[in-house]
């Protein structure tokens, strides 16, 4: 399949893998390039040396272009940029502010940058500050959300901007590419569907308990704090959603969740921890590899397509 995105990136599949924090790490992103799509590692809130390190340790593993989501809210962000271009690295994703003062510098480097957005006025900022395409990600998606639905955004979006846009949010399927596509797109991110992939680090409970979750099972806290965040119900959502409806203050909100999403990815508790995924969590149903996940969902978007195609003929 070609589109804007595969041609931008020069991959063979319009798929990107969310960069999750503590999800996203160089295996996972490997996988998903081999498999045609396009990796990326989260940088999460991680030291510049550990990014460094993951970008070496996935250039071990592929030879297929992959990226680097930075999330500028990270302390060492500055440094991380950096090494983005030392180390080569052809695709950026940022969140969680603006890129702009990176943007020369990545842009000389020849890195594609991809900006994730929740609102067209955003997605306009981004395209008039250089960006190469755009994410725009709705509030389905697992972790953190803005205020719009993927089907309300991304039509919005394309209609506002230029270059290339991405689908995010509630997409886990071909039925997701598809519709993206029909939406406008170039192509999708996906987050939750790739967290049960074999090649994903993430603990065995986490992938047990987002194969088990049904449709209704995320809900969003964070709300008072201007900060939603979608996660699968357990013990330590209801904690917060008691403390938020009590009128807790930022920081004892912020205590309760201080590293409550590494505990679940790593350590799998999933009681007490914070069980990052999106709506898409009750179509989530197996674990595969990112090869058998990016050929189903292509098959199935493909199939489709040319059947919405014969319809109209």
């Amino acid at each position: 399949m070609k589109t804007k995105l595969t041609e931008l990136l020069g991959i063979e599949y319009p798929i990107i893998q969310g960069g999750m924090a503590w999800v996203a790490e160089h295996k996972l992103a490997a996988a998903v390039s081999e498999a045609g799509g396009i990796g990326l590692i989260g940088a999460g809130g991680a030291p510049a040396s550990f990014v460094q390190a993951e970008i070496r340790k996935a250039k071990e593993m592929t030879k297929k272009p992959f990226g680097v989501n930075l999330m500028l809210m990270n302390p060492e962000a500055d440094d991380i940029a950096k090494v983005i271009v030392d180390e080569g690295v052809k695709v950026v994703t940022t969140g969680a502010g603006n890129p702009g003062k990176y943007m020369a510098m990545w842009k000389e480097a020849g890195i594609k940058v991809i900006p994730v957005v929740a609102s067209s006025a955003m997605a306009k900022l981004m395209e008039r500050a250089g960006a190469d395409a755009v994410v725009a990600e709705g509030m389905e998606s697992g972790g953190h959300i803005g205020s719009l639905t993927t089907m309300a955004l991304v039509p919005q979006v394309v209609d506002a901007v230029s270059v290339p846009v991405i689908a995010a949010g509630g997409i886990g399927d071909g039925r997701g590419l598809a519709a993206a596509l029909m939406l406008g797109a170039e192509g999708v991110q996906m987050g939750t569907r790739f967290v049960v992939a074999k090649e994903s680090i993430v603990h065995p409970n986490y992938k047990e308990k987002l194969i088990k979750a049904k449709d209704i099972d995320s809900e969003v806290t964070g709300m008072s704090t201007g900060h939603p965040v979608r996660s699968l119900r357990n013990k330590m959502t209801k904690e917060y959603l008691r403390m938020e409806k009590e009128g807790a203050s930022f920081e004892e909100l912020e205590k309760l969740g201080l590293g409550a999403l590494r505990r679940a990815v790593m350590e799998g508790d999933v009681v007490n921890g914070t069980v990052m995924a999106g709506q898409i969590a009750g179509m989530v149903n197996k674990e595969q590899t990112c090869r058998e996940m990016i050929e189903e969902i292509m098959v199935q978007a493909e199939r489709l397509l040319l059947n919405a195609a014969d319809r109209c003929k």
